[in-house]
């Protein structure tokens, strides 16, 4: 790269092969939430944090937090980082990325005795990724007040997770009071797990808004015959139905996706029954991923889903349940003014850019409910990630730690304008 960048790109490199090297034998890349792979990766994170001069605690919520101390106190917090916990097989730089892009941003402004008013912190969030207890993003909700108490005694393992929680550090007794008030700002460097950027040869996703996610189980119901005698005009097959809706599912979400604003849906869950080779399938339930950048096109998509079973039982013969939402998460936008921030850091560093949604789910969502956050995606190959084959250059993760610390500067100056 020849761009002359404020952050060094070995160190990057040296702390994402680092906790690379940190995975279970014959699994790159698995260091899950909970285990004790991860715990070793959090005490190398933990060991660069405090060289790099920062105060190091762990929160009620399990977070690792690596403090810089602004030179105003109470004046805020500004907020950096993401997560480095992993999927199963996959997970190089999804999360790992954001936090070392986060702690080398502290450590370029304390090389070059750039004092902040604000206090800078950086964040390794607790399992972002679903976690063995079945659920995500732990840390960001605990942190901010969000994570349902009901979670708490979700079990596995022989452990709940408040159990879990208190062996990473954290303090369950009071999560459910956990509050940060202080938190004046807060940015996500991330890869970007699609095709976008690379496609675009683009350097930077300026994100626009975390996409909302609404899970819809839907039960098709025919009749069990005998496959070989029964004819084929006399049968309600399930299965036929069932994977023409799968079909139209996926031919009203490419429509949809030809709008303005990013919309996905996928069935990704299919169970039949009886499943058996010799006997007509009875019933299908299948479970649809729907994700959606404007809520007005979620919405919209499941009034099409509920009109269109109705149509496709009576040509298929068969029962369609009415569709029912399982989950149904609004989309979070991202705040105006940081997204403004983050261009004029790229502008600052020379890097391209463009404006895009995340399809996928971060950190990031949770804690802009309470305070102003933004994202950033760098490009990934081919788009992959949570496999093996997920890969980011090293090059692109320096280029977007470059603009954070541009942008952590403007965001330091900028709060205090606005306090003036």
């Amino acid at each position: 790269m020849s761009r002359n960048l404020p952050v060094n790109a070995d160190r990057i490199a040296e702390d994402i092969e680092a906790l690379a090297d940190i995975t279970e034998p014959g699994h790159p890349w698995t260091r899950r939430a909970f285990s004790p792979l991860f715990l070793r990766g959090r005490d190398y994170i933990e060991a660069r944090m405090k060289a790099a001069g920062l105060q190091t605690r762990i929160d009620a919520a399990g977070n690792l937090i690596g403090r810089r101390p602004g030179t105003k106190p109470g004046s805020g917090t500004i907020m950096l980082g993401s997560h480095s916990d992993t999927v199963p097989d996959g997970g190089r730089f999804d999360g790992i990325a954001g936090v070392v892009a986060a702690l080398e941003v502290a450590r370029a402004l304390s090389e070059r005795n750039i004092a902040l008013d604000h206090d800078l912190e950086i964040i390794d969030f607790l399992a972002e990724e679903v976690s063995i207890f079945g659920v995500s993003c732990i840390g960001s909700r605990g942190m901010t007040g969000q994570l349902p108490e009901a979670w708490l005694s979700r079990s596995s393992d022989g452990r709940d997770l408040a159990e879990a929680i208190a062996e990473v550090g954290g303090r369950p007794g009071v999560l459910l009071q956990e509050n940060r008030p202080d938190i004046a700002g807060f940015l996500e460097l991330h890869i970007e797990q699609g095709p976008v950027l690379e496609n675009g040869k683009t350097d930077i996703g300026v994100v626009t808004a975390i996409a909302g996610i609404t899970r819809i189980e839907i039960t098709v119901e025919g009749r069990a015959d005998h496959a070989g005698t029964t004819p084929m005009d006399s049968r309600a097959d399930a299965l036929v139905a069932a994977a023409q809706l799968v079909v139209d599912i996926r031919d009203a979400a490419v429509e949809r996706a030809r709008r303005p604003g990013h919309f996905a849906a996928t069935v990704g869950e299919f169970r039949i029954e009886p499943n058996a080779a010799n006997v007509v399938p009875s019933k299908v339930v299948l479970l649809i991923d729907a994700r959606a950048e404007i809520r007005n096109d979620m919405d919209a998509f499941c009034e099409w889903l509920d009109a269109h079973v109705i149509k496709l039982a009576i040509s298929q013969g068969v029962s369609i349940r009415s569709p029912a939402r399982v989950s149904d998460n609004f989309p979070t936008p991202c705040d105006p003014g940081l997204l403004k921030t983050l261009e004029r850091a790229c502008d600052s560093v020379g890097a391209t850019h463009r404006r895009m949604a995340s399809g996928a789910g971060h950190d990031t969502a949770w804690i802009a409910k309470v305070a102003p956050a933004a994202m950033i995606f760098v490009p990934c190959k081919e788009g992959r990630s949570h496999s093996a084959d997920e890969w980011a250059e090293n090059d692109d993760i320096a280029l977007g730690a470059a603009v954070l610390f541009e942008a952590v500067r403007e965001m330091d100056r900028n709060l205090n304008e606005e306090k003036a």
